[in-house]
């Protein structure tokens, strides 16, 4: 029987009736179908990732978790695989960008910039306005994606996907 097979029917167990895509796959990777097909679920990356933020996922696939911090772009994932499942590494690594949530703190008139001073690329700014604390706004040409705010969120407000993901909420 087939991975695909005995995922389709774990899934279905589980009241789920398609394959769950993770929110973040890892760089380079081939569309969450064509992944998936092929992974082998070998753990190579996982310990080839030097941010240890590669995480067995749902049916043991690879994917990341930005709470544990962020990705260096390193391509060690991609050297560490013995199949055939990423794009060549010269290309974008993803079209992630940063996404902050309505439960961010400035939204409760709390003062915080952590994702900001965190934020290398200088993607995140805090918008100041009248009458309230500053408001963050991503600059979705400077964001690469990297995850390094989702970890440095005292609550958890930012996550990293694609931007298509957020017009389907």
């Amino acid at each position: 029987m087939s991975d695909e097979v005995k995922l389709s029917r774990r899934h279905l167990l589980r009241g789920r009736f398609k394959a769950v895509t993770p929110a973040a796959q890892l760089p380079w990777s081939l569309p969450w179908p064509a992944f998936v097909a092929d992974c082998s679920r070998c753990g190579d990356c996982l310990t080839a990732c030097p941010e240890q933020i590669i995480i067995k996922g749902d049916g043991g696939f690879p994917e990341l978790d930005f709470t544990r911090g962020e990705c260096s772009f390193c391509g060690d994932c991609v050297s560490a695989c013995s199949e055939q499942l990423f794009r060549p590494t010269d290309q974008s690594p993803w079209d992630y960008i940063a996404q902050i949530a309505d439960s961010c703190l400035a939204n409760q008139q709390v003062y915080c910039q952590r994702c900001q001073d965190s934020c290398e690329a200088r993607a995140i700014r805090f918008i100041p306005m009248l009458g309230r604390v500053p408001t963050p706004s991503v600059d979705a040409a400077l964001c690469t994606g990297c995850g390094t705010c989702v970890a440095d969120c005292p609550v958890g407000s930012i996550k990293v996907a694609s931007p298509a993901a957020k017009e389907h909420e």
